[in-house]
């Protein structure tokens, strides 16, 4: 079975990553075992954020079996990352 990963790259002072939060969460519990949900706090994991491409927070990346599928940057609608995820677990 394919691994469906989304990464929310976010920073503790950022207003827009406060209000992709709940959004992460609900999708997180929407989809459970079916795809990982990873919360990278850019702050403390410089590394991962650099070695990704984030300039801008909030950003979130879907990927498929350790390959980039999707960026977004900016607060996403739920409905737009559950379409997503969605045709990534095909």
């Amino acid at each position: 079975m394919a691994k469906i990963v989304l990464m929310d790259f976010y920073a503790d002072w950022c207003g827009p990553c406060r209000m992709q939060a709940p959004i992460f969460e609900d999708l997180a519990k929407e989809f459970g075992e079916k795809a990982e949900f990873r919360k990278v706090n850019v702050d403390k994991q410089g590394d991962l954020a650099a070695e990704k491409g984030i300039f801008f927070v909030p950003t979130l990346i879907l990927e498929k079996d350790g390959v980039e599928l999707k960026k977004w940057t900016g607060v996403t609608s739920k409905e737009e990352l559950s379409r997503a995820i969605n045709e990534a677990l095909k």
